[in-house]
């Protein structure tokens, strides 16, 4: 789901089946459902999007135990009556394996296909998708009425399997932290530094306290980021500086890292293994509970198959041990 002409549906799958035969605890996969205009004007054929949902369901029948995570699932473009029956469902086909990322979208001509003449104001719509998920997933007749959406009297069957479905709220704005400290299960911020980190888990808390609400004691902060390791940290930079994931980091500059743009470098797992280690400790003591959407510097399969292999090795198996 790279927004690139990457990989082939089979080549997608097979990502995932190699990331649990190398030690990931998951799979992320984004949601698009348009070209960016960027990619359109640098490629001449299209990226192989797929959709997010049929893939992890997919990805559920050729695995055992990798979770399979939405990263995000941009919550306006699917009604919540329809989302909350996909993730059920999807919840149920894995056996409980489901992380439900969402978030609110980025790219204009995405909304423009969706939403045509109409001002949507996303945060509003994800505040009300979300209460109304909630109302789905636990109530035998389900009922809700917003600025946004509506409906009544809706039995929504199966509930998900799992008892409290992780649901993160992606993004780095302020609503993003808001809807994460009011109703979600955990946070899914991108490209921070460990102090940022820091401030946005110390704000998330502050905001649960004002609100009268416990956050769970799992509540999840999941960080993406991108991995470029090699046996230099000038070379790493370069092989960064010289990827389609720099190139869509940067594409992002008005939108969900529009503050992140200066120092992208310093944002990202970048340098030697020892390097990477050490930033994943600093992560970790920031409060960050999962590196997710690891987003590895190769614009080929084989060379992410590599990436993740090296990855796997010294950074995996060396902070386990």
């Amino acid at each position: 789901m790279y927004p690139v002409p990457y990989a082939s549906v089979e080549q997608a799958v097979s990502l995932a089946i190699t990331a649990e035969e190398l030690g990931f605890h998951s799979v992320w996969g984004n949601d698009h459902v348009a070209t960016q205009r960027y990619v359109r004007a640098k490629f001449p054929e299209p990226p192989r999007y797929i959709d997010p949902w049929l893939y992890l369901s997919f990805v559920a029948a050729r695995t055992t135990s990798l979770r399979l995570a939405t990263c995000v699932s941009v919550l306006p473009f699917r009604h919540p009556v329809v989302l909350a029956k996909q993730a059920a469902t999807l919840d149920h086909l894995s056996d409980g394996r489901l992380i439900m990322g969402v978030g609110i979208g980025a790219y204009r001509e995405e909304f423009e296909a969706m939403w045509p003449g109409r001002r949507l104001n996303r945060g509003e719509y994800a505040g009300e998708a979300l209460s109304a998920l909630s109302a789905l997933w636990t109530e035998r007749s389900a009922s809700f009425t917003g600025k946004w959406i509506s409906f009544d009297d809706v039995e929504s069957f199966p509930k998900p399997v799992q008892p409290r479905l992780p649901v993160l709220s992606g993004g780095n704005s302020a609503g993003s932290r808001h809807r994460a400290a009011t109703q979600a299960t955990g946070w899914l911020p991108a490209c921070l530094t460990p102090a940022e980190v820091a401030a946005g888990v110390a704000e998330i808390r502050r905001v649960a306290a004002d609100n009268r609400r416990q956050l769970p004691p799992d509540f999840h902060v999941a960080l993406q980021v991108g991995v470029s390791m090699a046996p230099t940290r000038e070379l790493a930079l370069r092989q960064f500086e010289g990827s389609q994931l720099y190139a869509h980091l940067r594409s992002l500059s008005t939108s969900t890292l529009r503050d992140q743009q200066g120092d992208l470098l310093s944002r990202n797992l970048i340098g030697t293994a020892a390097d990477i280690l050490e930033q994943v400790d600093a992560y970790r003591q920031a409060g960050v509970t999962t590196l997710a959407g690891l987003l590895f510097a190769a614009d080929t399969i084989p060379d992410t198959i590599s990436a993740m292999s090296a990855f796997s090795t010294e950074v995996i198996g060396r902070n386990r041990s």
